[in-house]
């Protein structure tokens, strides 16, 4: 069966991005970034949340084409519409049971990619099976939190790997009783 994993940049205090959206206190250049997209790579499906799609037009990702080109991509909203052809697959709802199918089908992992309103949902629905945390070496004070809403959760830890500009790559297995 296929995982579920949440490869996400965070900081020290939780915090995907500053309540604003903006991710530029977040480490950009360094080692860290490239082992990133080697990891993007063994992705072949990605879900993500409207915000975090839209969040992509900023740097230039036209609405209704892929953020990531090799991927299939479905999008969790009830409100995103494209005037033109798209090449999303739009989930309107039932985005548990999108992710329990995807699961269930031939592939290699699912990258969750944000945001946490989502990754909240998935994880209260037992659904994420790893987390792949970039933590950067910084405290927001308030944001965007990893998780939407107060979760339990047991994590095992698998690996973590200090960079040297203070990036520490977290990898944790979900832990459902």
């Amino acid at each position: 069966m296929r995982e579920l994993i949440y490869d996400v940049a965070v900081s020290i205090d939780g915090f995907i991005c500053r309540a604003d959206g903006a991710i530029d206190d977040f480490a950009m250049d360094g080692p860290h970034v490239a082992d990133y997209q080697a990891r993007l790579a063994t992705y072949d499906t990605v879900v993500m949340g409207r915000k975090t799609y839209e969040f992509g037009y900023q740097y230039g990702l036209e609405p209704g084409r892929r953020a990531y080109p090799h991927m299939e991509h479905y999008v969790v909203s009830s409100s995103l519409e494209f005037e033109h052809e798209h090449e999303l697959n739009l989930v309107p709802d039932g985005a548990a049971d999108l992710v329990r199918d995807l699961k269930h089908q031939t592939g290699s992992a699912i990258y969750l990619c944000g945001g946490g309103q989502l990754a909240g949902f998935l994880l209260r629905e037992q659904l994420i099976d790893r987390l792949i945390l970039k933590v950067n070496p910084i405290l927001i004070g308030e944001g965007r939190p990893l998780f939407s809403s107060a979760v339990r959760a047991r994590l095992q830890a698998t690996s973590l790997e200090p960079y040297d500009n203070g990036v520490v790559l977290a990898h944790y297995d979900l832990i459902y009783d």
